[in-house]
């Protein structure tokens, strides 16, 4: 028996709270001594939905209740900081990052 193993990117579904599902690529997650939180790209069907995007990274804190696992955004800034330094230096090789503060 042959079995075919699927090989692409992880896609994670995401519903916003107005019930609007959102697909992310998964590019990395990070577990630290805060939490768990996922680096996410949004995937596009439409090209030119690519070309509008401003590129920004999603960095999402993982939680996990009785219904199941749930992302919410890192309202701490200094969190967010320090995972999203963590991630950029992590995804550097795979990405080109630009400075929003250099504007470069």
């Amino acid at each position: 028996m042959s079995e075919e193993m699927e090989f692409g990117p992880d896609i994670l579904v995401l519903t916003d709270d107005d019930g609007e599902e959102h697909e992310f690529e998964v590019l990395d997650s990070l577990d630290t001594d805060n939490g768990s939180y996922v680096a996410l790209a949004p995937v596009f069907e439409e090209g030119q939905e690519l070309l509008d995007d401003d590129g920004q990274l999603v960095i999402l804190k993982a939680f996990e209740d009785e219904e199941g696992e749930y992302f919410e955004a890192i309202q701490d800034e200094a969190e967010f900081d320090s995972v999203a330094a963590i991630f950029m230096e992590r995804l550097q090789e795979d990405f080109d990052f630009i400075d929003e503060e250099e504007g470069e």
